[in-house]
């Protein structure tokens, strides 16, 4: 056979596959209007593509260390000091090609077969594919709109054995925008006290909160700081999807050597302009553009939870960060993808199936677009849910 049998445990991305399938229709000349994507529909702020017109004009088109530039390293300590209140010496830090690597890093340099890692879902589609490539065994805990899609200690707890390797928390969510609390983080804690279990806290969406403060797993105790690998970037925030920037955090200097030697065997250092382009946006020099994106994507959260709670047979929880809803379609159908499909080919609303997040009976709406179109599209799946429960 051609193929390994490691590469065939992985499924293709449906975010990806959506978001491509929308594509394809409106190229054909179809009315699409697509609420797929992950990515915020802003531009990068000007003072960072001024630092990388800047590094381009100067030459520094070179290799860098694998790990990053020690300026890069230094802003990425002092971002998680000032926004997070987290101690890292530079060296404790390695930049990577967008979140992604970082968690693919952390997993292949971690995971044993058969180790098991506990991912609360909804769980961004990645995770659990991610998990298999290294040969680890994803163990689901279930939460749901009653729960805000967050899970408890007690369900932690009983999830844990002798074979846990790690914990993979996500606040605020992709795909639902729950934020843990610091009280809900300090309950984890507590189940993680005396255990060799890992934390892999994905903080990527950070500054878009709403309403909530946002608290780093890490900072919760010195116990959680020392088993927690924080891992971040600027993608989301930032609107630097195509940069990709990402970053990981942690102060086991076993753990940093293992992962910075399988990165300089892969990719080695990221792009180097995009390292330079990265610092000002660390340091906070575009946190007046950050906020003007939050505000702007709370207003359209508001409008939109209001619109599609209005709507006979959908609800949803409103989220308190990130950009996208989880919609509950129970009432309507179990079947996500059926119902994303029916839905795409009858009024050319692309939204991405609740089972690929791990969760049946949801989809996934994001918010990442104009308000004029988020108000059209909620409009088309009203009609298409109301004809679904005429029939």
């Amino acid at each position: 056979m051609l193929l390994s049998d490691r590469i065939q445990t992985l499924s293709p991305s449906l975010t990806i596959a959506i978001s491509s399938l929308a594509r394809e229709l409106k190229a054909e000349g179809k009315d699409i209007l697509s609420f797929s994507a992950g990515e915020p529909d802003f531009g990068t702020p000007q003072r960072i593509k001024e630092e990388a017109i800047k590094a381009i004009n100067e030459g520094f088109t070179q290799y860098t260390a694998v790990p990053g530039i020690p300026e890069l390293l230094e802003a990425v300590a002092t971002k998680l000091k000032r926004d997070n209140n987290l101690e890292y010496a530079p060296s404790d830090i390695i930049v990577s090609n967008g979140a992604k690597q970082s968690l693919f890093n952390l997993f292949q340099a971690t995971i044993n077969p058969g180790d098991e890692v506990i991912i609360p879902a909804p769980y961004w589609v990645t995770y659990p594919e991610l998990v298999k490539y290294a040969a680890g065994k994803p163990v689901i805990i279930e939460t749901n709109d009653m729960t805000k899609f967050k899970i408890t200690a007690d369900q932690l707890e009983a999830a844990i054995t002798p074979k846990t390797k790690m914990l993979i928390l996500t606040s605020p969510s992709n795909p639902t925008g729950s934020v843990y609390t610091k009280e809900e983080l300090e309950a984890i804690a507590k189940v993680l006290e005396g255990t060799d279990i890992l934390v892999a806290s994905d903080e990527m969406y950070e500054k878009l909160v709403y309403g909530v403060d946002f608290t780093a797993a890490a900072s919760i105790s010195e116990d959680m700081y020392r088993r927690t690998v924080t891992i971040n970037g600027l993608s989301k925030s930032v609107a630097m999807t195509g940069w990709r920037f990402g970053y990981l955090a942690t102060p086991n200097k076993e753990l940093i050597a293992a992962m910075n030697k399988l990165q300089s065997q892969s990719t080695s250092n990221i792009n180097s302009i995009t390292q330079k382009a990265a610092i000002p946006a660390l340091l906070g020099e575009v946190d007046d553009e950050i906020e003007t994106m939050r505000q702007a994507f709370e207003a359209r959260a508001v409008e939109a939870v209001k619109l599609f709670n209005d709507i006979d047979g959908l609800s949803v929880v409103a989220p308190q960060g990130a950009f996208y809803l989880f919609v509950n379609t129970k009432d309507i159908s179990s079947d996500s993808i059926a119902f994303c499909k029916e839905l795409l080919q009858e009024t050319g609303v692309a939204v991405v199936p609740g089972i690929g997040f791990g969760s049946e009976g949801y989809f996934r709406f994001s918010f990442a677009t104009d308000i004029t179109t988020i108000r059209e599209g909620i409009r088309r799946i009203e009609k298409f849910v109301k004809k679904r429960k005429e029939a």
